[in-house]
């Protein structure tokens, strides 16, 4: 007679059960961290100027609570703030947009001039790379089966030869005006966020310790964590603008003494990318090498400027950087760049401007939740 199953579950030895316990609780956080992955990723139209929202907040607080301790209210301190730096930003644009003009019409005469450079002059030996080339293009030619010029169709067959559709240039530029006002639209959401964030002080945080839960370890807890967070992700803001702009200053006086037009543009320009990890180096050192090979015609300058441009990043990134921020959250190099990674994959270039406050935020909950200390670990240094 078979047992009922409560019975026959009573029955598990009890080293079973303990063995399927663990085993349920992995495939349940995996489980979880693959919904929150599918919802970041679905959701990232709203949780990127959530982000930044924040972040901007986290930046301009300390400025917001000294101009409130010199009796100016914060909705006007937090108004006058963000108006400043939009205007700033937009004079400083407005300033150099016709030089920013001139440098991007003279990006198709470098691309022009950089293929003539390549390109095999009479009388010459074809290049390893023209070789391969050809090799490349007759393999994929045999393999689509594409007859040659000179054969003919056969009785009876119809020839039928595919157009590629024609280059409109109203799509693409109706596509560009609708980029453009996606940008604006979420810069004023994000600029709007922050000022709500910033005019509401420490409500949150207050509402967050309150909901936490009932007793009082874990209040504190709480406000540990916030506050922790709070200081990282303001000294990583605040070395990373720092930085940021030693980069631009350097580049700027560097591309000077090489007598790189435009250098202003460039110096700026390599202070904004500095902010994206890994990437902005590449941006920017392949951008000064196609300019100043245009301008100079000589492979050698064009080394030389883009050798400048990557000596400069290089040193803030791998010297300075760490330097300055080995006070804060030390995090694991080889989880930054992996994190990094997987935060530009979800949220492109906004992930990896996002990426790592983001993991610093994760790595102080992490540390704080009990079992969560082992991620924390991992995360650390």
């Amino acid at each position: 007679m078979a047992l009922p199953e409560s019975q026959h579950n009573a029955a598990l030895p009890e080293a079973e059960i303990a063995r399927e316990a663990p085993a349920n609780s992995v495939s349940l956080a995996i489980l979880t961290v693959l919904a929150a992955v599918f919802m970041l990723y679905w959701a990232r139209a709203f949780f990127i100027p959530l982000m930044f929202g924040v972040m901007i907040s986290y930046a301009l607080s300390p400025l917001v609570n000294r101009m409130q301790k010199w009796g100016i209210h914060r909705t006007i301190g937090a108004a006058v703030l963000l108006i400043s730096i939009a205007g700033g930003i937009g004079e400083m644009a407005y300033s150099l947009s016709d030089e920013a003009a001139a440098t991007i019409e003279k990006l198709p005469e470098a691309a022009q001039k950089l293929r003539q450079t390549f390109r095999k002059q009479p009388g010459e030996p074809d290049s390893a790379i023209a070789k391969i080339q050809t090799a490349t293009n007759q393999l994929e030619q045999a393999a689509r089966g594409a007859p040659t010029a000179s054969a003919a169709a056969p009785r009876g067959v119809t020839k039928v030869q595919i157009e590629k559709p024609r280059f409109n240039l109203q799509d693409y530029l109706w596509a560009g005006m609708m980029g453009a006002a996606g940008f604006t639209g979420q810069a004023v959401v994000v600029i709007f966020l922050a000022y709500f964030l910033i005019v509401s002080g420490d409500s949150f945080r207050r509402k967050l310790v309150r909901i936490s839960g009932p007793t009082l370890a874990r209040k504190k807890i709480t406000l540990q964590a916030l506050d922790e967070i709070t200081e990282q992700i303001q000294n990583y803001l605040l070395v990373q603008l720092f930085t940021s702009f030693l980069v631009g200053v350097a580049s700027w006086l560097a591309f000077l003494w090489v007598g790189l037009e435009h250098a202003a543009i460039w110096g700026i320009a390599a202070a904004i990318l500095n902010l994206i990890p890994y990437l902005g180096a590449v941006i920017i050192t392949i951008g000064t090498a196609l300019i100043a090979f245009l301008q100079f015609g000589t492979i050698g300058m064009a080394l030389m400027v883009s050798g400048i441009a990557l000596v400069i990043t290089n040193v803030e990134g791998f010297l300075l950087m760490p330097w300055l921020t080995s006070r804060t959250g030390r995090m694991n190099p080889v989880v930054i760049f992996a994190g990094v990674l997987v935060w530009g994959w979800l949220w492109g270039v906004w992930g990896l401007l996002l990426g790592i406050p983001i993991l610093m935020a994760i790595k102080v909950i992490c540390d704080r939740v009990e079992d969560l200390k082992p991620v924390g670990e991992l995360l650390g240094k």
